[in-house]
C-alpha cells in the first residue's frame, strides 16, 4: 500500500498534489519546492527515462527521472515526519532544504542516464553536474523568500551541514533515492522480486544523537529484516533489470554508434557527423573531461540542453546521412538501435586474451565482408577496423552492500548501541550480498556464429539477448 494513502489530505492552499501510481498522492509544498519543480532543470527530467535502454526490454518502464525526483522528495517528507515523531526536531528551513536536496539530487543525469554518463564527459559522475545545476538554481532564486533553505540544501547535498543525518537521507546506502528507485523500477518493470518494504523501513528510522558531526540515521533492531529484504531486492534488480543482458546489448550498441560518429569528427568528415543535435555534437566533437567543468561554463549549458530526444533525433539523422555519405557501418548501427535489432551478449567466466579477441574480430570482419556491408575507399575503414564496432568486450559489476566506510548501515539495538549491519544480521547472507561480482561479457551480432570454445574461455551462459 502506498505510504501516502493513509495520510490525511493536506491543506490544498499550502500544497499542490501530484498523483503518483507508486506512492499515491504526493504533496508538493508551495513556495520554494514548487518553484524548483517549475525550473527548466527539473522539467528537463521529464524527457529522460529513468532506466535508459531498459524500456526496450521492459515495455512498461517508460517512467522518467521526473517521476523519481518527486518520489524521492515524497519519501523525504515521510522520513522527516518519522524522525520528528521520535523526538528529533527539524526546523521549517531544514525541512524545506532537505526536500529541495532530495528533489534535485538527480538533475545532473544526462540522456539515457548511466548508459552515456561517462561517455559524454570522461571521469564524470552525474552528482557533479547536479551540484553545478543546484548552484545555478541558488543564484537564480536568490531573491526568493526561502532562498536561505536552498543554500542550506547545497550544504546538505555536499555533506557539510553540521546535522549530518540530513545528508545520509539524501546520499547513503539507505537513502530516499534508492528507496524510491527500487520500488518504482520494480513497479514499472513488473519484477515483483524487487518490491521493497519502504513503509516498514521508514517507520524504523531513528536519528542517533551524539556530537553534531557524528549524528547519523540508524534503523531500529525491529527493522533489520526490512533492511535485509531491501539489500536482496537491490541485488535482484541489478541482475534482473539494470544489468539484464539485453539492456547491456542496447548500451553497447548505442556507444558503438557514438564511437563511430566521433571517428568521423576526427577524420574531418563533419558533413556526416554533424547530423546530430547541436548539444550532442558538442560532446562528440570535443574531448570533455570532468576537470573541464570549472574552467568551461559552456559545458554545463550544453549538458543542460541534452535529453533522450537528442539521441533519438541524432540516430535518425545518422541513419539517413550515413547512407548518403557511404558509411554503411554508422547507418547499420543507427538502424539497429532504432529498430531494436540488438547484438547478442554472452557472459564469460573470465576476461579473454587479446589473441582470442583478435580471432573473434577476424570472424566478425569475415561476416561483414560476406554480407554486403561494402566499405569503399570513401569510408576510410577496413573490415577489420569496422569489426571493432560490432564486437566489444564489457564488464558488469555490482555489490549490494558495502560494510566498510562511512556509509555502512547502522542498527540501533535495544541497549541503545549502534552496530554495523553485519554485526547483527545473518552473516552468511550479508557476506554474499557484500561480495563484488564482476562478469565479463562479449557483445557481437547474432548473425555471427562465433566459436567461443576455440582457444578462449567457455561461455558462462550461452543464452542470447532477447
Amino acid at each position: 500500500m502506498p505510504p501516502h494513502s493513509h495520510a490525511p489530505v493536506p491543506d490544498r492552499s499550502r500544497y499542490k498534489l501530484f498523483s503518483d501510481p507508486v506512492h499515491g498522492f504526493i504533496s508538493v509544498p508551495k513556495g520554494l519546492i514548487m518553484a524548483l519543480v517549475q525550473q527548466p532543470e527539473v522539467q528537463r527530467l521529464r524527457r529522460i527515462r529513468q532506466l535508459g535502454v531498459g524500456h526496450l526490454v521492459f515495455p512498461g518502464a517508460e517512467h522518467t527521472r521526473f517521476n523519481h525526483a518527486l518520489g524521492a522528495m515524497a519519501l523525504m517528507q515521510d522520513a522527516l515526519d518519522v524522525i520528528e515523531d521520535k523526538g528529533t526536531p527539524v526546523s521549517p528551513t531544514e525541512r524545506t532544504a532537505a526536500l529541495a536536496a532530495a528533489l534535485v539530487h538527480d538533475i545532473g543525469h544526462g540522456p539515457y542516464s548511466h548508459t552515456l554518463e561517462h561517455y559524454l564527459i570522461r571521469d564524470f559522475h552525474h552528482e557533479q553536474m547536479s551540484r553545478r545545476l543546484l548552484v545555478r538554481l541558488i543564484e537564480r532564486l536568490a531573491d526568493h523568500p526561502q532562498a536561505k533553505a536552498l543554500r542550506l540544501a547545497l550544504q546538505i547535498f555536499d555533506g557539510t551541514y553540521e546535522r549530518a543525518f540530513f545528508h545520509r537521507l539524501v546520499a547513503s546506502q539507505l537513502d530516499m533515492d534508492r528507496l524510491d528507485y527500487l520500488r518504482r523500477d520494480a513497479f514499472y518493470t513488473g519484477v515483483a522480486e524487487g518490491e521493497v518494504g519502504v513503509e516498514r523501513l521508514l517507520k524504523t528510522l531513528r536519528v542517533v544523537p551524539g556530537r553534531a558531526a557524528e549524528t547519523h540515521v540508524a534503523v531500529e533492531a525491529k527493522g533489520i529484516y526490512a533492511v535485509e529484504n531491501f539489500l536482496i531486492s537491490r541485488r535482484l534488480m541489478y541482475w534482473q533489470v539494470y544489468l539484464h543482458k539485453t539492456v547491456l546489448a542496447g548500451d553497447e550498441l548505442l556507444r558503438a554508434a557514438f564511437r563511430r560518429v566521433r571517428w568521423h569528427f576526427r577524420e574531418g568528415r563533419e558533413a556526416l557527423a554533424e547530423g546530430c543535435s547541436p548539444a550532442l555534437c558538442f560532446f562528440l566533437q570535443n574531448a570533455v573531461t570532468a576537470d573541464d567543468l570549472e574552467q568551461r561554463p559552456a559545458i554545463t549549458d550544453h549538458y543542460g540542453a541534452l535529453d533522450d530526444t537528442d539521441v533519438l533525433f541524432s540516430l535518425k539523422q545518422w541513419k539517413r546521412a550515413a547512407t548518403m555519405h557511404d558509411d554503411p557501418v554508422l547507418a547499420d548501427l543507427a538502424r539497429r538501435f532504432l529498430d531494436r535489432d540488438f547484438f547478442r551478449v554472452t557472459f564469460l567466466p573470465e576476461k579473454p586474451s587479446d589473441e582470442q579477441m583478435s580471432r573473434w574480430r577476424t570472424q566478425v570482419a569475415g561476416w561483414l565482408r560476406e554480407n554486403g556491408r561494402a566499405l569503399d575507399r570513401s569510408s576510410r575503414t577496413s573490415f577489420e577496423e569496422a569489426a571493432r564496432y560490432y564486437l566489444t568486450l564489457g564488464r558488469s559489476r555490482h555489490s549490494a552492500y558495502r560494510a566498510a566506510g562511512g556509509e555502512a548501515i547502522g542498527i540501533l539495538g535495544r541497549d541503545g548501541q549502534v552496530r554495523e549491519l553485519s554485526e547483527v544480521a545473518d552473516t552468511a547472507a550479508l557476506t554474499a550480498l557484500s561480495e563484488r561480482v564482476v562478469k565479463p561479457y562479449l557483445c557481437y551480432p547474432k548473425e555471427v556464429d562465433l566459436n567461443l570454445e576455440d582457444g578462449g574461455p567457455q561461455a558462462a551462459d550461452g543464452r542470447a539477448a532477447s
